[in-house]
């Protein structure tokens, strides 16, 4: 099973990934994560991204298809994979499901994790107050832009997925559970 899920940052998207992977025994593919393990790594391209994720900006398509085709050939996605924060773009989903094809595989259903942005910002920095381990990027002005990038970019990916008639959508402001129970009931 591979799936995407979408929702601006904060939505809980890595959260339902973690539920997910236990019960289908996939992986969580995270872009950001993947960019925060460049960082990381000191690298020339490490460098080049710190400096945009810093502003909020999104990473060029070329380096992120580079690093999704990669990725999803690794042994460990044999059973699946969700894509967690990708693709962003209109362009970066019609190039995912060519380099899909190319690979006989294909995305099985987007579940789009609906919230509310004034609540969502609230959520963003209490979890940024109560982390022992406070995210670069979880900080109110970082977040806005975040918020309007992904508004102004990612949406139109929406409509591509669901004339593809892919995707699905939940209410991301219930509990987890309730969140985690809605999400199932789609792929069950």
């Amino acid at each position: 099973m591979n799936l995407i899920l979408f929702g601006p940052p904060g939505a809980g998207k890595g959260t339902q990934a973690k539920l997910l992977i236990d019960k289908f025994s996939i992986v969580q593919i995270s872009t950001g994560d993947m960019l925060r393990e460049e960082i990381k790594s000191g690298s020339d391209l490490g460098d080049a991204v710190k400096s945009i994720m810093e502003r909020g900006d999104l990473i060029s398509d070329e380096i992120i298809m580079s690093m999704i085709e990669k990725r999803i050939t690794s042994e460990d996605c044999k059973n699946g994979f969700i894509l967690d924060g990708f693709p962003r773009t209109y362009k970066q989903a019609v190039n995912l499901d060519l380099v899909l094809k190319n690979l006989n595989l294909k995305i099985d259903n987007v579940i789009e994790i609906n919230v509310n942005e004034d609540l969502l910002l609230k959520r963003i920095i209490k979890r940024a107050a109560e982390s022992k381990t406070t995210r670069d990027d979880d900080n109110s002005k970082i977040l806005k832009n975040r918020i309007n990038v992904y508004k102004n970019e990612t949406l139109p990916v929406l409509e591509y997925y669901r004339e593809l008639k892919k995707l699905h959508s939940v209410n991301g402001m219930q509990d987890i559970e309730k969140v985690s129970k809605d999400i199932l009931s789609i792929l069950c």
